[in-house]
């Protein structure tokens, strides 16, 4: 199992014995809009969700999902780097959100 970390400026590193590894976002996040938007609906078809399953499994209004794939919102805060993290390991980020 990988072990991430989300560094105070937005870096995601991998951790290995002890040391630290950055990893390149897999979209970036400093984008126009237009971008995130994209970013968003992409993570979303790769893991194969629809909205209201990806709403869902984020714990967030199905609405949000809509207003960010839209590009009516862009996601700030806890919810871009928990964007970030899945764009990196999906499959750990929502099992860990099912236990929660």
């Amino acid at each position: 199992m990988r072990r991430l970390r989300l560094k105070a400026d937005g870096r995601i590193v991998e951790l290995r014995d002890g040391q630290e590894f950055p990893l390149q976002p897999a979209m970036p996040f400093a984008e126009p809009m237009e971008a995130g938007t994209a970013m968003v609906r992409d993570l979303r078809r790769r893991a194969r969700l629809t909205q209201q399953e990806f709403a869902a499994k984020l714990g967030v209004p199905v609405e949000t999902i809509r207003n960010w794939e839209q590009g009516k919102r862009a996601p700030r805060g806890p919810a871009r780097a928990l964007l970030a993290v899945i764009a990196h390991a999906p499959e750990m980020v929502f099992a860990a959100l099912a236990k929660a």
